[in-house]
């Protein structure tokens, strides 16, 4: 058996839909950035490929990512052996923090280590884009830029020290009690090609009032209109001191940019009151993760 894997959240600094495209689906361009609200995903070998979930609510059968990423690398590999997945299910799902694509990704990787698949990254990421559009995105570095449909990806890198970028800011995300539809959020949203700001460089700018002002999810706007807790969400994060606030994705998450921790904990705590499902701080911070875990459940 494989030690538990985490899969983890994502959220979008910006996020604009550029055009539809004749094959139905966005180009968009976006900032992903993960953060270690996670779900955690076990393997181990059995006579047949099955899964399990600590959600009762989600299926388990070829309906689920999780088997198709599975049995998309059987075919990809031509392995015949079984596994046994577990999900412990710990993010919301339908929340635009990418929850589904990364526990695809994560068992990519996890059965591509129990098969002893020798699989080079970039296939794997060919695989992981046949499952959706932010499977890639979990596969890779955890700061990217993505364009097309969110698949293709540059690592975003600090110009400073040329690391890959490393938020500096504790996060808190709300998740209220809504289920946004991706086809009804592209239905409300109006695409624009031109006028958009370089994500890039306001990203690693790190200067709030900047992101504030050119950092914008095209989603926003509409989604928080159709949807009042969302709106209610946002609101909320602002007004107790958020530098920047923004829907993650096409989803009904939403999260807040503190410049300190007090008032991360603070606006942590009044979500909690208000009865939403809540995770923070600092994204790749395996110590938050563990600290936090508690308030995100």
């Amino acid at each position: 058996m494989l030690y538990p894997q985490l899969a983890p959240a994502k959220i979008n600094l910006g996020l604009h839909v550029i055009r539809r495209r004749d094959d139905g689906y966005h180009d968009l361009e976006t900032v992903f950035l993960r953060v270690p609200w996670a779900d955690r995903l076990s393997v181990r070998p059995a006579a047949r490929l099955r899964m399990t979930c600590s959600d009762p609510a989600l299926p388990t059968d070829e309906r689920n990512l999780c088997m198709k990423a599975a049995r998309a690398l059987q075919t990809a590999a031509g392995v015949t052996a079984g596994a046994a997945l577990h999900l412990d299910k710990r993010l919301p799902y339908g929340a635009g923090l990418g929850g589904g694509s990364s526990d695809a990704a994560t068992t990519l990787r996890g059965l591509a280590a129990l098969w002893n698949v020798a699989i080079p990254p970039d296939r794997l990421h060919a695989i992981g884009a046949t499952l959706g559009s932010d499977v890639p995105f979990f596969l890779g570095p955890p700061a990217a830029y993505a364009t097309g449909r969110g698949e293709r990806l540059e690592p975003l890198y600090d110009p400073a020290t040329q690391a890959l970028y490393r938020c500096p800011f504790p996060l808190v995300i709300a998740v209220p009690p809504v289920h946004v539809a991706t086809p009804d959020a592209y239905r409300r949203v109006v695409p624009r090609a031109s006028g958009r700001a370089d994500l890039r460089q306001v990203v690693v700018s790190n200067d709030l009032d900047r992101w504030r002002a050119e950092l914008v999810n095209d989603f926003e706007a509409p989604v928080a209109a159709a949807y009042p807790p969302v709106a209610e969400a946002l609101h909320l994060l602002r007004q107790a001191g958020a530098g920047y606030a923004a829907l993650s994705g096409s989803g009904g998450a939403v999260f807040g940019v503190f410049a300190g921790e007090a008032p991360a904990r603070a606006a942590a705590a009044q979500a909690r009151r208000a009865g939403w499902r809540v995770w923070w701080g600092y994204a790749g911070d395996a110590e938050a993760s563990s600290s936090s875990s508690s308030s995100g459940a």
